[in-house]
């Protein structure tokens, strides 16, 4: 098993727990292995702790705001550091009314990454989902000690809207550490910085942006771009996954990060291939299935890895959207929907557990019945 967190709901660990129980209710004597899954959103460090082991750590940072919270991250049994993006800068963090792409930064993403470089990790793995933010990693930058001027050589204030008064950047005190650091960034989409694909326009409005600002913050993220090609080296507006994340791809990639598909990632380190040499079955699971679920989504990430191993693949949804048929081209065998009937979306989240092992048991009850026949 090797299911996502169902969000809103259950985190990927307890989406395994419920799975197991309900393979156990139909036959106790299935030999089952669980790896929790991530695509670099919420629920990261978690499935990665969990594939890799490892102790999980909290650090004081800014909010997207500026409001102090307590991110989550951790450090793996090979002293790895874990961090999602989403602890300090996502839109979990907000309520709607309080979204602001303007002013919203990356700052405390930043103080994540400098957390772990000062606890001496030489390897720093960043899921960069669910950003509220769009800032091109401009704030991360700046918490890493890189200056952003303007024209007077005053250091720009946090958030987006400010890149369109940027002058240069002065890298004198950007952290020496990162030089000798690798970091691996969880990324699973491919638009550019900037223009009708870029971060502005594509990610923007679910962060608030509105179209009366989102030609100002677009070019505020181009400026931004012309100064880090400049002044740090690097070209980033065009980049694929650049524009992920707000920008935080652009500003990550400019620090000599490595862009990668999450989903992937995570199954890399918890070694599933491994895992699927001599199985029966494997056995995905999302809240959602839908047209976008082949770009990226961790339960079409498990699938194809089965196919090629030769596995079929069950995955459970909490519910199907639009164009989730395409499923089936990537390597599903099968799709079972945990709600056996109509349900609100406040009951569904608060059966989740049990749902989800009744699906599982009537996906196995369907199996039997079809090697029966």
């Amino acid at each position: 098993m090797a299911p996502q967190a169902f969000k809103g709901s259950l985190p990927a660990h307890e989406v395994a727990r419920a799975i197991v129980r309900g393979i156990h209710e139909f036959h106790p004597s299935i030999l089952s292995h669980t790896i929790p899954v991530a695509d670099g959103g919420e629920g990261t460090v978690d499935a990665l702790l969990a594939a890799l082991g490892g102790e999980r750590r909290s650090t004081r940072v800014e909010g997207p705001l500026g409001q102090l919270v307590d991110a989550a991250w951790g450090i793996t049994r090979a002293g790895d550091a874990v961090i999602e993006m989403a602890a300090a800068s996502g839109l979990p963090l907000l309520a709607p009314a309080e979204l602001d792409p303007g002013r919203a930064s990356t700052y405390g993403t930043g103080q994540l990454i400098r957390a772990a470089l000062d606890f001496g990790a030489r390897r720093i793995i960043i899921g960069i989902g669910g950003s509220a933010t769009n800032d091109g990693g401009a704030g991360a930058l700046q918490a890493l000690g890189l200056r952003l001027l303007d024209e007077h050589g005053c250091d720009l204030e946090r958030g987006g809207a400010a890149l369109g008064r940027l002058d240069r950047a002065d890298r004198s005190g950007l952290d020496a550490r990162l030089a000798g650091t690798e970091l691996r960034v969880m990324c699973d989409v491919t638009n550019p910085l900037l223009g009708p694909t870029g971060a502005t326009a594509v990610y923007g409005p679910q962060k608030g942006v509105r179209p009366r600002i989102m030609a100002e913050l677009d070019a505020a993220l181009a400026r931004f771009a012309q100064v880090v090609e400049r002044d740090l080296g690097m070209a980033v507006a065009s980049l694929p996954g650049s524009g992920a994340a707000g920008g935080l791809g652009a500003g990550l990639l400019a620090l000599g990060g490595k862009l990668e598909p999450g989903a992937e990632l995570v199954l890399d380190l918890a070694g599933i291939d491994a895992r699927l040499t001599g199985a029966d079955l494997a056995i995905a699971g999302e809240g959602r299935l839908d047209g976008q679920s082949a770009q990226g989504k961790a339960s079409l990430a498990v699938a194809r890895r089965a196919q090629r191993a030769g596995v079929p693949a069950l995955v459970l949804a909490g519910g199907l959207g639009e164009g989730w048929e395409v499923c089936y081209e990537q390597g599903v065998s099968a799709v079972m929907v945990t709600a056996p009937g109509p349900i609100s979306l406040a009951d569904a989240s608060a059966q989740a557990a049990e749902l989800i092992a009744a699906a599982t048991q009537r996906a196995l009850r369907l199996i039997d019945l079809g090697h029966n026949m």
